[in-house]
C-alpha cells in the first residue's frame, strides 16, 4: 500500500509556522502566557485542530515544547478550575460547579464590518464599564479583526442573593453581555462616522428595536395557504423577504393557493408582537447591534478563546494587549510578533469592583422580563405596566425609602440614578420636571456624578418603556442605605404605594 502523502502547506500555515518556535521561545511571551493560564484549561492548536482536552500548562517550558511539536496557537477558558485536569466531558452543571472557583466576564467582539468598526465598539462596551465605575478593564486584540475585553473574577460579587456567584455560570455573565449589548449601543452611534450608512449600505439589516428588551426585531408577514378542493387551510409566518416554494395540500397533493394577510412585527426573545401591543416597538431604524459582533457563543460552559499572546493562524498576528488609549489608533502592524511589548492582560482589579455594574444589569434584566424567575414573581398586576397620570400629586405621598434616596446617597448613585427615573417616570412625571429633580439630587451627593452618566441614562430610559422600580422586598434599597418600613413592604412597590396615598388622600378632598 502506498504511503499518502502529505497536502502541501497553503502560504497561511507557511508563513505562521516560519516564526512559531522562534516566537514562542521568547521568554516573556512564554511568561504572559503561562501567568495567565493559572486555573485555565488550555489546549493547544495545531494549525487546522485542536490537542487533547482537557489539558492545562504546568511548566513554562511546556508552551516551547508544544510549539516545537505543531502547536501554532494556545486557547483558555474563562471560566477558573481548582484542578483543570479534573474536568470530565459531558459532566452536568452541579459536577461542574464542584470544581469551578470562578470565571471572567470576557466579552469577544468580531465584526464582520472590520477592524475600523471593532474598535468602535470595543471603545463603547469599556465606555460602559467606566460609566458603571469599572476603571481596571483588560483589553486585547483577539489576532483577526476584533477584540477581547475582560472583568476579571477578583471584580465580581461572590454572592449573590444567597448564590454563589461562581455556579452563576453560564446564565449571569450571558445576562451581563446582553446588558452590556444594549447599554453600549447608544454610545457606538454618537461614535459613528456620518457617512456609516452608505459605507455598509448593503449590510446593515433594517428594522425595529423592542422597547421592552432592547432586542433587534423584525418584520413578518402572516399568510393563509387554501386547498379549495379539499377545504383545507393553514396559516403560517414568515419573516420579511423569504422566498420558496408554495406548500402543497396533504390529502390532493396540490400547490395550495396563497393569500397574503397583515405585516407585523415581532420580537423574537420576549415574543411581543405589534398586532397587540403596537407601541412597544421603535420606528425602522439600522441594526446597529450587528455592527458590535458581540459573541454569545464564548459564555457557554468550556469555550475557550486565544490567550494573550497567543498568534492568529489566519494572520500570524499576536493578540496583543492594550491599554484604552491605544485603542483608537490601534493598527494590525501593532500586532506584528516581532515588534510587540509584554502587558498584563488582568488588570490589577480592586475587590467588588464590579458589584454595582452586576446590581444595574440583573435589575435591567428583570425589568426587561428577561428573567423568566422573575416573570413568575412578577406576573398579575405588574405585567404590561403603563405609567400612570397622577393628579395632585405630592412629595409627602412619596415612600419614605424614596425620600430618603432623594436626599442624596454616599454609595450606590448609579443604581440610585436607576431607582430615581423608573419611580418618576411610572407616576408619570412630566420629562422637563423629572430631568430638574434628578440633577438636583445629584448636587446633594456627597460626590456628584457627572453631567454626561446622568444625561445618558434619561436617553437610555426615554428610548424605552417605562419601567417599575424594583420592589421593597428587594435587596436593592438596603443597598443604597434605605430600609424600607412595614407600611412600605405592605404595599410591594414604590409606585403602588404613592398610588394609594395619592387616591385616598384625593378622597378626603
Amino acid at each position: 500500500m502506498e504511503k499518502m502523502e502529505k497536502e502541501p502547506q497553503s502560504p497561511k500555515e507557511k508563513k505562521i509556522r516560519k516564526i512559531t518556535q522562534f516566537y514562542y521561545s521568547r521568554s516573556d511571551v512564554q511568561d504572559a502566557i503561562f501567568k495567565f493560564s493559572k486555573n485555565r484549561e488550555i489546549a493547544p492548536r495545531y494549525y487546522e485542530g485542536f490537542g487533547k482536552r482537557p489539558d492545562t500548562l504546568q511548566f513554562r517550558g511546556d508552551i516551547l515544547s508544544l510549539a516545537k511539536k505543531g502547536a501554532t496557537s494556545f486557547h483558555a477558558s474563562e471560566e477558573l478550575w481548582k484542578d483543570p485536569l479534573k474536568i470530565i466531558t459531558g459532566m452536568d452543571k452541579k459536577e461542574a460547579d464542584k470544581i469551578r472557583i470562578g470565571w471572567d466576564l470576557l466579552i469577544d467582539i468580531d465584526c464582520e464590518h472590520g477592524i475600523k468598526y471593532s474598535k468602535l465598539a470595543a471603545e463603547s462596551v469599556v465606555e460602559t464599564f467606566m460609566q458603571h465605575g469599572i476603571k481596571n478593564i483588560g483589553i486585547k486584540f483577539s489576532g483577526g479583526k476584533g477584540f477581547h475585553i475582560i472583568l476579571p473574577w477578583n471584580s465580581f460579587p461572590k454572592n449573590i442573593n444567597g448564590i454563589e456567584t461562581k455556579d452563576l455560570f453560564p446564565e449571569l455573565p450571558r445576562n451581563l453581555v446582553l446588558y452590556v449589548k444594549n447599554y453600549s449601543a447608544s454610545i457606538l452611534k454618537s461614535k459613528l462616522p456620518e457617512d456609516f450608512e452608505k459605507d455598509l449600505s448593503e449590510d446593515l439589516r433594517t428594522g425595529f428595536i423592542c422597547k421592552k428588551c432592547s432586542n433587534f426585531s423584525e418584520e413578518y408577514r402572516n399568510v393563509e395557504f387554501r386547498c379549495e378542493k379539499c377545504q383545507i387551510f393553514e396559516i403560517r409566518k414568515f419573516r420579511k423577504g423569504t422566498k420558496g416554494k408554495l406548500p402543497k395540500c396533504y390529502q390532493c397533493k396540490n400547490e395550495m393557493e396563497f393569500k397574503p394577510m397583515e405585516k407585523f412585527i415581532e420580537c423574537e426573545r420576549c415574543g411581543i408582537n405589534s398586532l397587540k401591543e403596537p407601541e412597544n416597538f421603535t420606528r425602522e431604524e439600522k441594526d446597529l447591534y450587528s455592527l458590535m459582533g458581540l459573541d454569545f457563543v464564548l459564555v457557554s460552559p468550556r469555550h475557550l478563546f486565544r490567550t494573550p499572546y497567543s498568534l492568529h493562524e489566519k494572520t500570524a498576528l499576536s493578540s496583543v494587549v492594550l491599554d484604552y488609549k491605544e485603542l483608537k489608533n490601534f493598527e494590525m502592524k501593532n500586532a506584528d510578533p516581532l515588534r510587540i511589548k509584554i502587558k498584563n492582560f488582568i488588570p490589577n482589579s480592586v475587590e467588588n469592583e464590579s458589584a454595582e455594574f452586576v446590581m444595574q444589569a440583573l435589575d435591567w434584566i428583570k425589568s426587561a422580563g428577561l428573567d423568566k424567575d422573575y416573570e413568575r414573581r412578577s406576573e398579575g398586576k405588574y405585567e404590561n405596566f403603563k405609567s400612570i397620570k397622577l393628579e395632585n400629586l405630592k412629595e409627602s405621598q412619596f415612600p419614605p425609602t424614596i425620600l430618603k434616596i432623594l436626599e442624596g446617597v454616599s454609595d450606590g448613585k448609579k443604581r440610585a440614578v436607576f431607582a430615581i427615573i423608573n419611580f418618576f417616570r411610572s407616576i408619570g412625571m412630566e420629562k422637563e420636571e423629572l430631568e430638574k429633580r434628578l440633577y438636583e439630587w445629584n448636587e446633594k451627593n456627597e460626590v456628584p456624578l457627572k453631567k454626561g452618566y446622568i444625561s445618558s441614562q434619561l436617553t437610555w430610559s426615554y428610548q424605552r418603556k417605562p419601567l417599575m422600580p424594583p420592589n421593597f422586598s428587594s435587596e436593592f434599597y438596603q443597598g443604597l442605605g434605605a430600609i424600607p418600613n412595614q407600611e412600605e413592604l405592605k404595599s410591594k412597590n414604590p409606585v403602588t404605594y404613592t398610588v394609594k396615598k395619592n387616591f385616598f388622600e384625593s378622597r378626603k378632598s
